[in-house]
């Protein structure tokens, strides 16, 4: 099994002002849409513990992520019990089990408990109400213990950041954990920005909206001086229509049929609203993905205008690489193996950076079929023994992996 080394972020991309704006919207706000009177959040040092079967990969990550949060953030967060009494608990429950009684969550956060059993003791209380909180004393994250070690991790930073910070996504972020899209699963130097702006001294629980709004511009000129200087620019909320197209496509509930008309409305509104940004590419990736198996022209059309949006835009190369990794395959399956692997070397360095090791394994294990098909053996098992490295971490059991090998393999000329 490979594992990545320490992230090396880069800074936001995104103008002060515009950070202003985002700030608000994720503190002050619930992915529901419902408003959050006043800002919580943890007041003096946070201690961490881990409950339940964690693995030592999982641990590791956990290390990584904290140092991360103390040097990046500037949060002061160890593992161990404080005396402040501040602290998360990140324990351990079996996928079955903990989707069970949340059926659409892969992991998440609850406030105001310390226990997956005091979590279902008080769920749907006012302990467990997030508008009520004032201040932070007690969270648990609550994360399968029986996924691949990339999942953990994903779960990990997205779901310890939320429990220390922001609890709302935004789709319109493009270089982000909080946005409900997930092409991003490690934090950011966006996110770290936002997290270091909630915890900065300029704030303090239970200030509302309008008090950090006016706090903002110098607070974020001093953190982050190459964003430069203004007030809070608010940005339209996106349309509940478009939302529920994408929810709706996303979801697996209904028959697929009804997720490609979902997708297909939501491609609709966004060209509607002459969106040319991460939404409308979302929107595309959306409808090639549902498209795959019943219409390879559709799909294929769906994504390649994606990736041209994406790649026409800053901070969004991983977003890309997602559509890359389609476009490869397409590639491959046609026998232009020379277009597969160009296709492929341009997305790998986004990938890496991103730290996503099943997305890389992926593409490279269509790089060494491709390298198969054009008679390069050698070179070929080369680029698969390194995938398989980053296909341990990206997709867990061997079982998992073999059949990643077997579906790209199918898809190869003979």
């Amino acid at each position: 099994m490979k594992a990545f080394p320490a992230a090396r972020t880069h800074g936001p991309i995104r103008a002060n002002s515009l950070i202003m704006g985002d700030f608000l919207d994720l503190a002050f706000q619930l992915e529901s849409g419902r408003p959050l009177p006043v800002l919580s959040r943890f007041e003096g040092p946070i201690g961490i513990r881990v409950s339940g079967r964690a693995p030592a990969r999982m641990q590791a990550d956990l290390d990584q992520l904290l140092k991360r949060l103390r040097q990046e953030a500037g949060i002061d967060i160890q593992r161990g019990t404080l005396a402040s009494g501040n602290h998360i608990t990140v324990e351990m429950i079996p996928k079955r089990a903990l989707q069970r009684q949340v059926p659409h969550a892969a992991c998440f956060v609850a406030p105001n408990v310390t226990s997956w059993s005091d979590y279902l003791r008080n769920r749907g209380t006012a302990r467990t109400d997030w508008a009520q909180l004032r201040q932070r004393r007690q969270m648990a994250v609550f994360i399968p213990s029986d996924v691949s070690p990339q999942e953990m991790r994903d779960c990990l930073h997205e779901e310890i950041a939320q429990a220390l910070g922001p609890v709302n996504d935004l789709y319109r972020l493009e270089n982000s954990v909080f946005n409900d899209d997930n092409f991003h699963a490690v934090l950011t130097g966006f996110d770290m920005l936002i997290l270091r702006a909630f915890y900065a001294p300029e704030i303090k629980s239970g200030q509302s909206r309008a008090d950090v709004a006016d706090r903002l511009p110098a607070l974020l000129m001093r953190l982050n001086p190459a964003g430069g200087t203004g007030t809070p620019r608010m940005t339209p909320a996106t349309p509940a229509p478009w939302k529920q197209a994408i929810a709706d496509a996303l979801g697996r509930e209904k028959p697929i049929r009804l997720r490609q008309a979902a997708a297909q409305r939501a491609v609709t509104i966004a060209r509607e609203r002459g969106w040319q940004d991460t939404r409308m590419a979302f929107s595309l990736f959306a409808m090639g993905r549902l498209y795959m198996r019943s219409n390879s022209h559709t799909a294929f059309t769906a994504f390649q205008e994606a990736e041209a949006i994406y790649r026409d835009r800053v901070g969004t190369d991983l977003h890309a690489a997602h559509m890359g990794v389609q476009l490869a395959a397409y590639a491959l399956s046609a026998g232009h193996a020379d277009q597969a692997i160009a296709t492929i070397d341009r997305h790998v360095p986004a990938v890496t950076q991103a730290q996503n090791a099943a997305l890389l394994a992926t593409l490279l294990m269509i790089k060494a079929e491709a390298l198969d098909h054009q008679g390069h053996q050698s070179d070929a098992a080369r680029v698969r023994l390194d995938s398989l490295g980053w296909a341990r971490y990206g997709f867990g059991s061997n079982a998992q992996v073999g059949a990643r090998l077997q579906e790209i393999a199918a898809i190869a000329p003979g």
